[in-house]
C-alpha cells in the first residue's frame, strides 16, 4: 500500500474505497500511475500504456503538469502574495501537494481541494484529517454554481480576498459539451480583482507543427476510447478560457518554459509542445 506523509493509503489490488469502480480506468487514478504512484488498478495502468504506445513519456508529462504545479503555486504565494487556494480537479494525493507548497511561504495559507473522484476523496480525508488549513471539498467542475455556493455556504473561501484559482488538467477532460469555457467563465466571475487563475491543458498544434498535432489526436482517440474524456485544444481555445484576464509573461508556453527554476525537471520528448500552461491575473 502507498503512504503519504504517514497515512497509510486506503486501497490495494483487491480493496477499494466504497463507490470506487474498479472495472473502468479513471482519471486521477491513470495520473497517479504516470506519477509513479501506487493507488491505480490493472484497467488503470492498461489505459496508460495504450497511450504510452503513441507517446511513450506519459511519466514524464505527468511530472512535467506536477513541475507546473510546483512553480506556479509557488509564484502565487511566494511573489503574488496569494494566500488561499482553490484547486478543482485535485486528483489523488502525491508529493508536493498545493497546501505543501504553500504552506513553505505562509503556514497560514487556506486550501480547498475540489475532486469528484471518490478514491481522490477518500485519500485526501484520510491525509488531512488534522489539517486546520486545508479541506477536501466533493464537487464536479461541470457544476460551477454548485460549488461555489458550498463553498460559500462552509465559508471555505473567502471571495472578499484574492484566491488563486487552479485548473490544472482539468479543462482538458471537459468535454465540449460541457462548457469548459463557461465553467471558467463563471468561476472568475466569483473571484474578486486581484485574484489569479492557472490553466494546464492538452494541446493540438495544429498545422504548426503537423506532425505532433497528428500524435496528439491519436492519443485523444486513445483517450476517449478508454476513460471518455480527454481534449486536445487549439491554442486560441485555451487562450478563450483566460477571457479577458492578464497573461503574465511568459504567456501560455509548453510547462517546462514557465518560470523554470533551476530544479530538476522531466525531459519531455514526445509531449513537450502538447500540454501548456499560463498563469493569468484578474484585474
Amino acid at each position: 500500500m502507498a503512504v503519504y506523509g504517514g497515512v497509510e493509503a486506503l486501497t490495494s489490488e483487491n480493496v477499494a474505497p466504497p463507490g470506487v469502480d474498479t472495472t473502468r480506468p479513471s482519471i486521477a487514478r491513470v495520473y497517479d500511475y504516470y506519477l509513479g504512484g501506487k493507488d491505480n488498478f490493472a484497467v488503470d495502468r492498461q489505459a496508460a500504456q495504450m497511450a504510452m504506445q503513441i507517446t511513450p513519456d506519459g511519466p514524464e508529462a505527468g511530472l512535467a503538469c506536477r513541475a507546473f504545479l510546483r512553480r506556479s503555486v509557488r509564484f502565487l504565494a511566494a511573489e503574488a502574495g496569494i494566500r488561499q487556494f482553490l484547486d478543482i480537479g485535485s486528483g489523488l494525493p502525491t508529493q508536493g501537494n498545493v497546501h505543501e507548497i504553500a504552506h513553505e511561504v505562509d503556514p497560514n495559507a487556506r486550501v480547498v481541494y475540489v475532486d469528484n473522484d471518490p478514491m481522490a476523496l477518500a485519500h485526501g480525508r484520510a491525509l488531512l484529517a488534522d489539517a486546520r488549513t486545508t479541506t477536501v471539498l466533493g464537487g464536479d467542475a461541470r457544476r460551477p454554481e454548485e460549488l461555489l455556493a458550498q463553498l460559500t455556504e462552509r465559508k471555505l473561501i473567502d471571495f472578499d480576498q484574492p484566491v488563486g484559482l487552479l485548473l490544472l488538467a482539468i479543462l482538458h477532460h471537459l468535454n465540449d459539451e460541457d462548457d469548459p469555457a463557461g465553467v471558467a467563465r463563471r468561476l472568475v466571475a466569483a473571484l474578486p480583482s486581484g485574484s489569479y487563475l492557472a490553466i494546464s491543458h492538452f494541446h493540438d498544434p495544429g498545422d504548426a507543427q503537423p506532425e505532433i498535432s497528428e500524435r496528439a489526436r491519436a492519443v485523444e482517440k486513445v483517450f476517449n476510447a478508454t476513460l471518455g474524456t480527454g481534449r486536445w485544444r487549439t491554442r486560441e481555445e485555451i487562450m478563450g478560457f483566460f477571457g479577458d484576464l492578464e497573461l503574465l509573461p511568459p504567456g501560455l508556453v509548453p510547462l517546462a518554459e514557465w518560470h523554470p527554476d533551476g530544479e530538476e525537471d522531466p525531459k519531455q520528448t514526445a509531449t513537450y509542445h502538447t500540454i501548456v500552461g499560463g498563469v493569468a491575473r484578474k484585474p
